[in-house]
């Protein structure tokens, strides 16, 4: 099957050795992702909630640089440093995938890459054939 892969060019996909998202045949699978910005900042320091948007905003581009989009969606995993924040992150979730509905776990991790990131997001997408 063919493969393919998507990269944004953010600084940690060389260090680490990663893609954003990679395509196998029908599946699309979207690395942890984060609320970074278009200039590469952090996006809402802060806000779980403005971070989880910029982060599934993220993800959808990803998706779709790959040809799925989020109604192609079939899991999630949300991590969060807090998990008493887990109502307006699931709330954001719930926008965004309101008519997908993935299967989905919400866990909450002692930290993440940076200090100031409160979330971060992965996801499959099976794109029907």
């Amino acid at each position: 099957m063919k493969r393919e892969t998507y990269s944004t060019g953010s600084k940690w996909e060389p260090i680490i050795g990663y893609s954003r998202a990679v395509k196998v045949g029908q599946f699309v699978f979207v690395s942890g992702t984060t609320a970074s910005g278009p200039d590469g900042k952090l996006v809402g320091i802060g806000d779980v909630a403005a971070q989880t948007v910029q982060t599934l905003k993220n993800i959808e581009t990803a998706l779709g640089k790959l040809g799925a989009s989020l109604k192609d969606v079939v899991r999630t995993r949300i991590y969060l440093t807090d998990i008493s924040q887990w109502e307006p992150a699931g709330r954001a979730h719930g926008e965004f995938f309101k008519n997908a509905l993935p299967a989905t776990a919400i866990v909450e991790v002692s930290k993440l890459i940076s200090p100031d990131m409160l979330v971060e997001i992965e996801a499959d997408a099976i794109i029907p054939g």
